[in-house]
């Protein structure tokens, strides 16, 4: 973009693709995302380890995922007014240091309470990234660049789940557990550090006073939007199959006829990397064939990447993630950014809404898929992601059936 339209772009207070601000939030909030998402997930590959050195049954085990994703879906009901207060800059860099520093206090965990007790401390800081993020790009954006701008930042998301997954489970090849996990602590302190160098400080941020009683009327106001209701139940169905997908397929694997090992079971998570490319592109989609299209495809994409996996063939199981995995991160890319765009007011805490209800989702799905796990098999964990997705194209069925969709 030339001089006299990134100027355009500063004196019209919205931030435009191509700008030199453009490009540092984006640097910034990849690096948040993946910080957010490499702290969080670097545990999911470590599940079967769990319930092997703990003596516990699978479901038990999904708990530290369990209760970090608890814990982040209750605290972003409050993040989002917080960061009114105290602003959206502030929130997230105290969201990326504390969560890199617990990461490394990993270090002294020797006790699966002891790491429940530090995963829900973990949950609870990590809540003021997501929500708030999405807020800050809902403010910040221009109306044509905010879908870019979300996949963008939902790929960093992509890349740290993925790189977590798979860092932890290869670093567990030549560490104990929480030694691997204190390292990710590491280097996510140093992303940390880069984020903080980058983000632009909030130019159409308008702070207010923290008020208890707006948190409870707007997030009321929200609730009685029968739109966002249909995109918060959105959440809550793909979220739900999405982690039961990837919390249980390792114990599959690891078990016969496959016989892989842990670090074999954790390169499945480099299908990853098609999650952040479908992500990142869905923005530029959207624009060509519209909403509505998209997020039946996305929804589809999973249903068929399910199927897949009930193959025997170890090919058709990696391929049928790989399907499912981009089309969970095409129809969130597509439903957060519908969020920001359909509330009028009070942006961060209707995107607290949807996040609160997309982690409640992998809370409860995510432990539920345990016992489905135990009594059926994976065609049981199979059957139940089918039932979720289903339900997802039916609330999206009603949503584009309303007079306003947009």
């Amino acid at each position: 973009m030339n001089g006299a339209a990134g100027k355009q772009a500063i004196v019209s207070g919205a931030v435009s693709v191509g700008t030199p601000d453009f490009r540092r939030i984006n640097v910034a909030l990849f690096c948040a995302g993946f910080v957010t998402f490499v702290t969080l997930y670097d545990v999911q590959p470590l599940l079967p380890l769990f319930a092997q050195e703990f003596a516990i049954s699978p479901a038990v085990a999904s708990l530290p995922l369990s209760y970090a994703t608890s814990a982040l879906a209750v605290g972003m009901l409050i993040a989002g007014t917080v960061s009114e207060t105290v602003g959206r800059r502030p929130v997230m860099t105290a969201a990326v240091f504390l969560t890199s520093l617990l990461a490394v206090a990993t270090l002294l965990c020797h006790s699966f309470a002891s790491l429940l007790t530090l995963r829900l401390l973990q949950g609870l800081v990590l809540a003021g990234v997501p929500s708030v993020a999405m807020a800050y790009l809902g403010e910040e954006m221009d109306a044509q660049s905010i879908g870019h701008a979300m996949g963008l930042y939902i790929s960093g998301n992509a890349v740290g789940g993925m790189t977590g997954r798979i860092g932890s489970a290869l670093l567990c090849s030549y560490m104990p557990w929480h030694s691997a996990i204190a390292l990710i602590g590491v280097s996510s302190l140093l992303l940390s550090c880069v984020f903080l160098l980058y983000l632009p400080a909030s130019r159409n941020f308008h702070r207010r006073p923290f008020q208890m009683r707006y948190l409870f009327t707007s997030l009321f106001q929200h609730l009685h939007d029968r739109g966002l209701l249909c995109l918060y139940g959105l959440a809550f169905l793909s979220m739900g199959g999405f982690v039961s997908l990837y919390n249980y397929i390792g114990f599959r694997l690891l078990a016969a006829p496959y016989n892989l090992s842990q670090f074999q079971v954790s390169l499945i998570f480099l299908v990853y990397l098609l999650g952040s490319f479908s992500s990142g592109i869905v923005g530029g989609l959207i624009h060509r064939f519209g909403r509505p299209l998209m997020i039946r495809f996305a929804l589809s994409v999973m249903l068929a990447g399910t199927l897949f996996t009930l193959s025997a063939s170890l090919s058709l199981i990696v391929v049928g993630v790989g399907v499912f995995t981009c089309g969970f991160f095409s129809a969130h890319a597509i439903a957060s950014s519908w969020v920001g765009r359909r509330a009028k007011a009070a942006k961060a805490q209707a995107s607290s809404l949807y996040l609160f209800s997309y982690y409640l989702g992998s809370s409860i799905s995510g432990t539920v898929g345990g016992l489905f796990w135990q009594g059926f098999g994976w065609h049981g964990v199979a059957a139940m992601i089918i039932l979720l997705t289903m339900a997802a194209l039916g609330v999206t069925a009603l949503l584009l059936r309303m007079p306003v969709y947009e």
